[in-house]
Formats: C-alpha cells, structure tokens, sequence
C-alpha cells in the first residue's frame, strides 16, 4: 500500500516535506524534540544521514523513531559511507521496520565533516544506488541476481542540483537518476528563483523530469551569518548576492528570512513541474511551522 508522499504525488496533490537532522548523540530525546517541534507540518520527514559528513546518530535510527510519533519518514542513504553490500542490507532492515522512502545521495566528501582523514568509500554512486534499489524492489532481487524471500515496498528518490556546473552535465545526471528508479526528486535549496524555473523549464522541455515529482527546497534564513554560511560553505548551494543583502541590512534578520523564504515558496508553487516543496530548517525547527501558516501550507 503506497504511503502518505507517494499517495499525494500520485494525486497530483502539492505535498510538504521537512528535514530533521540526527543529533551528534546516542540520546533519543534530542531527536525527538526536533521532531515534535516540526510534528503535523509535513507529509514525509526527511532524516539526513551524517550530513556534511559529520558523525550523528544514524538516518536508520531517526526514521524509527519517526514511526513511533507517527511520522512518515524518509531516509537518506549516503554512497559515501557504504558498499553495495551494507546499502542493501540496510534497506532491507529499513524496509522491514515500516521505512519505505528512501533518498539515495552521493554524500557530502569527508573533507567537510568532523573526521576529514576518514575514508570515503564511492563502492557505487547515487545513481548506481537507486538501480539496485529499484532491482530490489520490481524483481525481488539483490543486485548479485540472488532472490529475495520478500521484495521492500520502496519509494525511491534522488537529488538534484538546479545551480550546479556544468548545467549539461547536472541534467544528463538527473536523467540517468529518474532512468534508474527515482520517483521523486528533492532540489537543494532556492534563492535565486528565475535560475531555477529556467533550470526546470529545461527540464521539461527535454522530457527529463518526465516520470518524476520536483520537490523545491527551501531553507529559511534565521540570520546574516547562517545566509553568509551556506552561501560560501555549504556544498551545492548558490546564494546571490541580493539575498545576502536584504540579509545583512535587515532590522530584524530571522524576519527578513521568514519573508525570503516565503516569497520563494509563493513563486514556486506557481510553476508548473514543481510539485512540492522540501524544508531544510538548518537548526531553525520553530520556524517552519510559521513558515507554512504564513504561506498556507500548514495542515
């Protein structure tokens, strides 16, 4: 039975995803309380897995508990961190605890985390990744050929970056993604939303979404400084220079982000192809449930 994000999708229904990240901590109340915090604002709540390649408890763990305040979870799954063998078995885990979205990812180089000597480990890529899963899923297989007793009944996602260069090349690797088995697509974050509704005109126009649901992210601006952050260290993300200038001469800061961030949502819910949106808090849980009250979105 398909969950809560398929259903809506298949619907055509405008949907709300929401992230939450795992804490760098073994204690379940820290999740928990991001979570409550973000409760009845979403369909689907994305848990990250060790974003920014920092060590936190793990997405797994965070969708299970998840399930147990009856949210619809959504893990992500990073290449970075495993081979074939450890993504299938913790799929199949996943699967078998109640999780059926997963966001396949390439993950974050361990140069920007807390341990950069690490090893990274690239067994597969995200799109190598979602053939397996889909495999796994319509044939009941492992990627080795072997049969599975029972399939996972999964609902498989990919990343895209609508900013990125080459933009040739980004396209071509969405394409293979949606080819390969992803159903829906979360953007990184917008804040130059012309670039992006010519990045997804491209992409309709070339069939290359064709298949699949563009949820749009977005990231509320609590601050100058947070804008200034992910403006120069967050990979894959372009803020322009506009932005960062409503940012800095704002009276109050998390106010003008509210606004940014609204004004964003506005523009591109009215696109046609886009058919969601995807909140990425960065720390600032009390604000998506103003944000989506602001914008209608709530509920």
């Amino acid at each position: 039975m398909p969950g809560i994000l398929e259903r809506k999708l298949a619907d055509g229904e405008f949907v709300v995803t929401a992230e939450i990240g795992p804490p760098k901590s073994a204690d379940p109340g820290d999740f928990l309380k991001k979570a409550r915090m973000v409760k009845g604002c979403a369909d689907a709540y994305n848990v990250t897995d060790n974003q920014t390649a920092t060590v936190r408890m793990s997405s797994l763990a965070g969708c299970v508990l998840c399930l147990s305040e009856g949210m619809e979870p959504i893990m992500q799954i990073t290449c970075r961190d495993r081979n074939r063998l450890a993504i299938q078995s913790d799929v199949l885990g996943a699967a078998a605890l109640g999780v059926r979205n997963v966001l396949c990812l390439s993950g974050d180089h361990q140069s920007f985390g807390n341990q950069p000597g690490a090893k990274n480990v690239y067994d597969i890529d995200s799109t190598q990744e979602l053939m397996v899963l889909d495999r796994m899923r319509a044939k009941g297989e492992l990627w080795g050929g072997e049969r599975l007793a029972k399939a996972p009944d999964l609902f498989l996602g990919a990343a895209a970056n609508p900013f990125g260069e080459p933009a040739e090349m980004h396209m071509i690797r969405l394409a293979k993604k949606i080819a390969a088995g992803a159903r829906f697509i979360q953007t990184q974050a917008i804040f130059d939303v012309d670039l992006f509704e010519r990045w997804l005109g491209h992409a309709e126009r070339e069939g290359v979404t064709d298949g699949a649901s563009v949820i749009a992210g977005i990231i509320p601006l609590k601050s100058y400084a947070a804008a200034k952050h992910i403006a120069e260290g967050v990979p894959g993300t372009f803020v322009p220079d506009r932005v960062l200038e409503r940012m800095s001469s704002a009276a109050d800061e998390s106010a003008e982000g509210m606004r940014i961030a609204a004004e964003t949502i506005e523009a591109v819910r009215g696109m046609a192809g886009v058919s969601g949106i995807h909140v990425m808090p960065i720390y600032w849980y009390s604000g998506v449930r103003p944000l989506l009250e602001t914008t209608g979105l709530l509920g």
